[in-house]
C-alpha cells in the first residue's frame, strides 16, 4: 500500500496531475476517450502513462475493440485501494469521521464527542479519530491524507477564520492536527468540500454545469461552473441561507422571515410542527408523520417542499445551470411524497412556461455524506501534491 508522499515519487508536471485526475474521476476510461479529452496523441498518452502503470497506480482493463484495425485497446483505471484517506465532518458536538479509498468510497466510520470547543481539545478528538480509523487497517502511517470540513469560513484549506458554532476566530487547525499526526492535513468549509465530492466522485461527475443545494441543520449552495467550482472572498459565509423564500415565513435566528434556513432547515421545520402538533418531534418522526398523511405533518412538510423549490428555480434561473443536486442529512425530505409534489410546483411557479427543465438529482441523505466531502478535498491535495 502507498501511504504517504514519499521522496521516490515524481514530481509532476501539469500533464501528469491531469492525466491522473482524468482516470481517477472517470475510470475505467477507454485511451481513445482520454486522449481525446486531454488533447494527446496515443504515443504521448502510453508515454505518460507507463510510470503510472509501471508502479501499480493505474491498471489496464479488459480488452476494448475500438474498431476493425488497429491493435485492441486496454481501457485505464486507478487501483483505488492503493491508498486511504480521512474525512472528518466537525460539528459544535462530534466529529464524525470516514476511512475511504482514492475515490471517497467509505471503508469504515468512527465518531467521537467533543470535550470541549478549545482548538487544543477539538485537535485531540479529531487526532483520536484518525488513529481510530486507521487501526482499523493498519496505522496512522498508512494514511495518505486527512480532510477536515466544518461549517465556516477557511483561508489557504488550513486556518479556520470563522466557525460560529465552536466560537472560532483564526484558528490554524490545519496546521495543529498536522503536527499533532505527522500526515497532510486540509481543512474546508463543508459545503466547498460536499460539492467538490459531487464534482469528482458523486452526481456532478461529468457535468460541467450544476448547483449543490445542501439542507440539514442549515442550508448551503455550490455552484460549478466550466467544471470548476466558483470559490469567492465570500464563501463560507453560508449566503445561501438566508436567501428570502416566504415574506410570511417564520423567522431566523438571525432575524430573517422566511429565509431558506428558517423555511429549510431541520431545526425550523421541527419547531413549527411542535407548535401544531403540542409536543416536540424528530425529524425523522415528522417525515412519517407527514408520510402517513398526518395534517400537521403534513401542513410544515409541504411547505417546506414548495420552499426547496423556489430555492432551486432562484438558482437555476440565477446562474443559468440545468442540474441542481441536492444533498446533506435533511434531503429526505423529498423522499415524502408532499414534498416531493410540492417542490416541483414551487420549481414550475418560479420559472419561464418555456424554460428547459431543471434536473434534480438527490444524493445521500446520511451525515457521512460530509465527511466523504472532506476526504475528497483530501484526495484532490494528494493529487495536487505530485506536482509540489
Amino acid at each position: 500500500m502507498l501511504g504517504r508522499m514519499t521522496t521516490t515519487e515524481p514530481v509532476l508536471g501539469e500533464s501528469g496531475r491531469e492525466l491522473v485526475r482524468e482516470v481517477l474521476i472517470h475510470g475505467p476510461i477507454a485511451r481513445a476517450e482520454l486522449g481525446r479529452r486531454l488533447g494527446l496523441s496515443p504515443a504521448s498518452l502510453t508515454r505518460l502513462s507507463k510510470p503510472f502503470l509501471d508502479r501499480g497506480l493505474f491498471v489496464e482493463g479488459a480488452v476494448e475493440l475500438a474498431g476493425a484495425v488497429g491493435r485492441p485497446a486496454k481501457p485505464l483505471d486507478v487501483r483505488v485501494d492503493l491508498q486511504r484517506f480521512v474525512g472528518i465532518k466537525l460539528t459544535g458536538d462530534q466529529a464524525l469521521g470516514v476511512l475511504t479509498d482514492l475515490r471517497a468510497k467509505t471503508l469504515g466510520e468512527h465518531v467521537a464527542d467533543l470535550a470541549g470547543h478549545s482548538p487544543e481539545e477539538v485537535v485531540e478528538v479529531l487526532a483520536a479519530v484518525v488513529e481510530a480509523l486507521a487501526g482499523s487497517g493498519g496505522d496512522v502511517a498508512d494514511i495518505a491524507g486527512v480532510g477536515v470540513s466544518i461549517g465556516g469560513k477557511v483561508t489557504g484549506q488550513q486556518v479556520v477564520l470563522r466557525a460560529p458554532f465552536l466560537e472560532w476566530r483564526e484558528v490554524d487547525l490545519g496546521g495543529m492536527l498536522s503536527r499533532r499526526l505527522g500526515l497532510p492535513v486540509v481543512v474546508e468549509n463543508d459545503v466547498v468540500a460536499l460539492t467538490e465530492a459531487e464534482r469528482w466522485f458523486g452526481l456532478g461527475r461529468g457535468i460541467d454545469d450544476f448547483a449543490v443545494v445542501t439542507t440539514g441543520a442549515g442550508v448551503g449552495y455550490g455552484l460549478v461552473i466550466h467544471g470548476r467550482q466558483v470559490i469567492t472572498p465570500d464563501t463560507g459565509l453560508g449566503l445561501g441561507g438566508h436567501f428570502p423564500l416566504d415574506p410570511t415565513g417564520p423567522i431566523c435566528a438571525d432575524g430573517h422571515r422566511g429565509c431558506s434556513t428558517a423555511m429549510l432547515s431541520t431545526t425550523s421545520m421541527c419547531a413549527s410542527a411542535a407548535v401544531g402538533l403540542g409536543r416536540l418531534v424528530s425529524y425523522e418522526e415528522l417525515l412519517a408523520l407527514a408520510a402517513a398523511g398526518n395534517a400537521v405533518a403534513v401542513q410544515v412538510v409541504g411547505t417546506a417542499g414548495r420552499s426547496l423549490g423556489r430555492m432551486i428555480a432562484a438558482v437555476a434561473n440565477l446562474t443559468m445551470v440545468g442540474t441542481v443536486v441536492l444533498s446533506g442529512e435533511g434531503i429526505g425530505l423529498v423522499d415524502v411524497p408532499v414534498a416531493a409534489s410540492e417542490m416541483r410546483a414551487g420549481i414550475a411557479a418560479d420559472r419561464d412556461p418555456d424554460a428547459s427543465e431543471v434536473r434534480v438529482l438527490t444524493g445521500d441523505a446520511d451525515f457521512g455524506a460530509w465527511a466523504r466531502g472532506a476526504a475528497a478535498v483530501a484526495v484532490q491535495a494528494r493529487i495536487g501534491a505530485l506536482g509540489a
